[in-house]
Parts: C-alpha cells; sequence; structure tokens
C-alpha cells in the first residue's frame, strides 16, 4: 500500500497513477519528462533505453499524477530482456489509467499486438491510446494509420500527439485526470520521481554512452555508482561502466581514451545541472562476459531477474 500524505486538499482532487505502455523508442520516457519539467527518464534513439521501472510525480493543486515509466515491451533475447517485458508487465494490473503509446508513423507492429494482448487479459483500468510522433506521419496515412491501432484494443479515449513538440499533450494530460479517481497525495508537493539522485546520475552517465556508441554496444552497457560523496559546493562520484566483451571496452575508451573523455565530458554537464554543484566524474570501465544472460551478473548489477514466464 501506498503511504498518503495528509493535508487539506481541495474538494474533488483526484490521485493515481498511470502505467505508460508501449514498444520500444515510441516516446514514452519523452512524454514523461514533457509533463515534469525536467528529465527523470534518460531519452535516447536506441531502442530499449528504459531499463527499470521509473515514477514521475506531477502535482497540481487538483490533483497528483503518478506516472509509471516502463521499459519498452518487445520478444525478449536473454534474462536481461526477460526482466525488462516483465517489469513493464507488472505495471498494467494495478494502474488507475493506462496510457498504451504507440508510433503513428508507422503501422502496427508485432510487438504492438503483443501489448494489446496484455492489455486484454490484464488491464482493469481506462486506456488512453496515444497516436504518438504525429509531427512525422504523412496527411495520406492519417487515416490509415489511426484505423490500424484503433482495431488493436478496446480504449477508453484517445489522442494525437507529438511529445517532442508538445502538440496536444495538455489535452492529452487533462484527459488522463478526468479518469482518475478521486483521492489524496501519495507524495510531497514538492518531489517528481522515486528515483535517487545517484540512481539518476548513473542513467544520465548511461544515457551518455547510448549517445556516443552504435551497433551492439549500447545494448550491453551498464552502469554502477561506486561512489557518490558531496562536499560542499562539489559533488565526487566514481562510477563502472560495465560491458560485455573488450573490443566493446576499446569502442567506450577509445584512441587513447578520447571517446571515455567524451562521455563523462557530456554526462558531467547533465549531472551538474541535477546536482547544482560541480562534478568531478571518475569513470572506469570493465568487462563481465554475457552479464546479459547470466542472473547473478544481473543482480549484482541492480536488476531483479523474473520468478516466471509471462503475466
Amino acid at each position: 500500500m501506498e503511504e498518503q500524505i495528509s493535508e487539506e486538499l481541495p474538494p474533488g482532487h483526484r490521485s493515481g497513477f498511470v502505467a505508460v505502455i508501449g514498444k520500444p523508442n515510441v516516446g514514452k520516457s519523452t512524454l514523461m519528462n514533457l509533463y515534469l519539467g525536467q528529465k527523470v527518464a534518460i531519452v535516447s534513439e536506441k531502442p530499449q533505453t528504459t531499463r527499470h521501472r521509473i515514477r514521475g510525480i506531477l502535482t497540481r493543486e487538483d490533483a497528483q499524477i503518478i506516472f509509471v515509466d516502463t521499459p519498452g515491451i518487445h520478444k525478449p533475447k536473454h534474462k536481461l530482456g526477460e526482466f525488462m517485458v516483465e517489469t513493464a508487465s507488472k505495471a498494467i494490473p494495478d494502474a488507475d489509467v493506462v496510457l498504451f503509446i504507440v508510433d503513428v508513423s508507422g503501422m502496427p507492429t508485432s510487438e504492438d499486438e503483443q501489448i494489446a494482448e496484455l492489455l486484454k487479459k490484464h488491464c482493469k483500468a481506462p486506456i488512453i491510446l496515444v497516436l504518438n510522433k504525429a509531427d512525422l506521419l504523412p496527411p495520406e496515412k492519417v487515416i490509415p494509420h489511426s484505423e490500424a491501432y484503433f482495431a488493436l484494443v478496446e480504449h477508453d479515449d484517445w489522442m494525437m500527439t507529438s511529445a517532442t513538440r508538445g502538440d496536444n499533450c495538455d489535452k492529452l494530460l487533462e484527459m488522463i485526470i478526468a479518469r482518475l479517481p478521486e483521492g489524496p497525495r501519495y507524495y510531497p508537493e514538492e518531489q517528481i520521481t522515486d528515483q535517487t539522485v545517484r540512481a539518476i546520475a548513473g542513467e544520465l552517465i548511461r544515457e551518455q554512452v547510448l549517445r556516443y556508441t552504435y551497433q551492439e554496444v549500447p545494448h550491453a552497457v551498464a552502469v554502477v555508482v561506486e561512489e557518490f560523496k558531496e562536499r560542499g559546493d562539489l559533488t565526487y562520484i566514481s562510477a563502472t561502466i560495465v560491458v560485455e566483451r573488450d573490443s566493446q571496452k576499446g569502442i567506450i575508451i577509445g584512441a587513447g581514451g578520447k571517446m571515455l573523455k567524451r562521455i563523462g565530458k557530456a554526462a558531467r554537464k547533465e549531472i551538474e545541472g541535477l546536482v547544482n554543484t560541480k562534478v568531478y566524474l571518475d569513470l572506469w570501465v570493465k568487462v563481465r562476459k554475457k552479464w546479459r544472460k547470466k542472473e547473478a551478473e544481473l543482480r549484482r548489477l541492480g536488476y531483479a531477474v523474473p520468478r516466471r514466464k509471462g503475466l
């Protein structure tokens, strides 16, 4: 049970949990960050960027909306993938509202169909179909693409959006709030996420690895923050970038250490915006062979391993 915050609230105050569901790279994290007004979940054009379930908390006078950003649902190829799909799927049954986000610039894929089946089986909450990336949708494709997504799953309402530009996102937010139950606040007004600053810092480092590396390297990377110490106007962070192969380690370090310095410089800038101090960032790169396929390694790196398949 979530702890409720005891305070005087206006009549009709609404609150609840909004599961943000969709296949990889449809704009789930971008939409949540837009509503919160700052980066809580990292974003990348690379698929499967989000690995954990992240809560983003938007508090208004009339409502508190707790967005539950989830990993993209896909067909997993290793135990890390199983963890990610299980993490996303478990957000569905307990949600007060489900946002099923799709990329309307393309037609539905087998992954969209997979999600639709999960929703049919396990969703009891109102479903809002979010046709995102409308800015990339050619006019002649609007009707056939929209109708294809409408046919996937029964939904209570829908909205066509562009999370990158903000198109119709205010209308979508009002649509969400209207479907939340009346209730108390679960988090203090000033809190915007359940993630620790240390955890967000680790993700900001991984975001820069995703930004600067290609092919298989981004998917094989994990980041472990070994030390996080605040020393007045300086924050010291020591972190290890974990990869699966020596060749990946070489790519991340780069000739003469140039790539690692580039990643570190960009990550340090992002983290300084988070902690509002200067940051000394100490980065290391280590190889843990096939860590995505090994339960012990996954646990060591902070990923709980699913105990059962599916839901």
